[in-house]
């Protein structure tokens, strides 16, 4: 069976952000995948990385005692879906806590020779659900850093078959209708992944 982690950082449950949660889960079990769903805010999810676990950072014997359930949930997945809002052009500061803290060597990445190894190969299938303020020129012209984390960064670790970035742009201005178009898209994709 394929088993589903889906990382989720919105504190608020009203929000679109909750609404698009809700739909990735449901389609995703609908296809009969195992899905677990990981709300970095319900679950008191720490983001603040100690001293202690940056020096023993690459001691990948012991680096991951801190967050072992949640590099065990990682470990344990095919799919990796990333729902979250986009704030200030970057990652909910619990996600981007999460990366920093549960992405560690051995864990997403091996060092060999001096020379980074993607550690994730199992996660086949990556894709990202998110809104942001900006339009699209905007995300642009800031250089869009969450865009090139997923498509570059995250892709590296885990070099998975299919990767989707959806993204629901000037969410200040979105109609009910181009809501619902997005979260149907966001459906049809998750049929598809």
């Amino acid at each position: 069976m394929t088993r589903a982690l889906v990382l989720f950082a919105q504190p608020c449950e009203e929000s679109f952000s909750a609404a698009l949660k809700k739909v990735v889960t449901d389609r995703l079990a609908a296809r009969g995948w195992e899905v677990d769903l990981c709300d970095l805010y319900a679950e008191g999810f720490d983001p603040v990385l100690t001293a202690a676990e940056r020096r023993g950072y690459l001691d990948d014997t012991t680096n991951t005692a801190p967050v072992q359930a949640h590099v065990d949930r990682l470990r344990a997945a095919q799919v990796l879906v990333l729902v979250y809002p986009v704030w200030n052009f970057g990652f909910p500061a619990i996600l981007k806590g999460y990366i920093d803290r549960v992405f560690l060597p051995g864990v997403s990445f091996t060092l060999e020779k001096g020379l980074v190894a993607p550690g994730l190969t199992h996660i086949r299938k990556l894709a990202v659900v998110t809104t942001y303020g900006a339009t699209p020129f905007r995300a642009w012209a800031a250089g869009n850093p969450p865009k090139r984390v997923v498509t570059r960064a995250l892709r590296f670790v885990c070099r998975p078959d299919r990767l989707r970035y959806l993204a629901l742009y000037d969410m200040n201005r979105a109609t009910p209708a181009r809501r619902a178009a997005f979260m149907a898209r966001v459906a049809a994709e998750m049929d598809r992944l």
